[in-house]
């Protein structure tokens, strides 16, 4: 068993931008783990329709 870890998940949001409005699209998030706790996010971006990979500063999270 490993101590520290990192694990990539894959889940639906509920984004917003300007030119698009309100949309939903599949996120990555990829987190440092420790023993099995999340202890930190190092990255997270989603793919665009054209297949463009943008970071999630990009968009603002709806409420």
């Amino acid at each position: 068993m490993k101590l520290v870890d990192i694990s990539r998940k894959t889940k639906n949001e509920k984004r917003y931008t300007r030119k698009m409005g309100m949309f939903y699209t599949k996120v990555t998030c990829i987190k440092k783990r420790f023993f099995d706790i999340s202890v930190k996010t190092l990255h997270k971006y989603r793919n665009t329709y054209y297949g463009e990979v943008k970071d999630c500063s990009d968009c603002i999270l709806a409420s």
